[in-house]
């Protein structure tokens, strides 16, 4: 992401694109088929084939990590069925796992394709499609969650707790904190795809105003939210508040309810971890 380097290979193939170019020939090869899409015309016209091979070594190291990934859900997950090792609700949350794996992939591909398009009519920056990345980093926050659920749940025995009304609605409280960090994050990934981080650099105002005079520039009113780097900036700031505030809140409830040492240190590394991002 920092390096920019996510459109330096412009096509996708599971296996030949494992061989990283390795003589001169291919090396220009390859750099001649990056000069047709948009980011060299319009950004890179001047980069040199060494600096392309910069990038480009960054983004193979993405894809092949990403592989390695799969080959670490997949290769285990077929071991452990043919020795009948899974019982029958865990084969269904291995099957779901291996499938956000290859889906993952897919969405990858799909996201930097939307860089790759000549757009005639636009002389902004080449970069990928803003709703593309947030499903991209979207998926890979579900995968990587379920998957530290799915350990976490054979490692550590379930506490098993009375179902008090305060329990019952610190658990709420604690899904309700989650769908609201999920979404800040998502949020995270519209100012990336938009630059908008850059659009005002002063907090808590926005340049000299609370709320800036072009948050509702677009029309449709709904675009603002998506497509106007000033909305996305200000939502994203208003979701991060709030991410806190409901992390606080409920470090706060916790306190009041008699609760496993586990469950305690869980909450207590949420609190430290939320001051930390802010």
């Amino acid at each position: 992401r920092l390096t920019e380097s996510g459109l330096s290979m412009v096509d996708w193939h599971l296996v030949k694109e494992m061989k990283p170019p390795r003589t001169q020939q291919e090396w220009e090869a390859e750099f001649q088929k990056y000069q047709q899409f948009p980011e060299f015309k319009i950004l890179n016209h001047d980069m040199t084939l060494t600096e392309f091979k910069f990038i480009w070594y960054m983004e193979y190291s993405h894809r092949m990590w990403g592989r390695v990934v799969g080959l670490a859900y997949i290769l285990p997950a077929a071991y452990f069925w043919r020795k009948g090792w899974l019982s029958h609700p865990m084969k269904g949350c291995v099957l779901a796992l291996c499938g956000l794996v290859c889906f993952q992939g897919l969405l990858g591909w799909y996201m930097v394709k939307s860089g790759l398009e000549e757009k005639p009519d636009s002389y902004d920056i080449p970069r990928v499609s803003q709703y593309r990345l947030a499903a991209h980093l979207g998926s890979a926050l579900v995968l990587y969650s379920a998957s530290l659920w799915t350990g976490l749940s054979l490692l550590l025995p379930q506490h098993k707790l009375p179902e008090t009304h305060r329990l019952l609605r610190l658990r709420q409280f604690a899904h309700g904190t989650t769908a609201l960090i999920f979404l800040t994050a998502l949020s995270g990934a519209f100012v990336a795809g938009l630059d908008a981080g850059l659009v005002y650099n002063s907090f808590p105002k926005m340049g000299e105003r609370w709320i800036p005079d072009d948050l509702l520039a677009f029309s449709p009113m709904l675009r603002n939210i998506f497509e106007n780097p000033t909305t996305v900036q200000f939502d994203h700031r208003i979701l991060g508040i709030a991410s806190v505030t409901a992390v606080t809140a409920l470090y706060l409830f916790s306190r009041k309810i008699p609760l496993p040492r586990r469950t305690r240190v869980a909450v207590t590394s949420l609190l430290a971890v939320a001051c930390m991002q802010v």
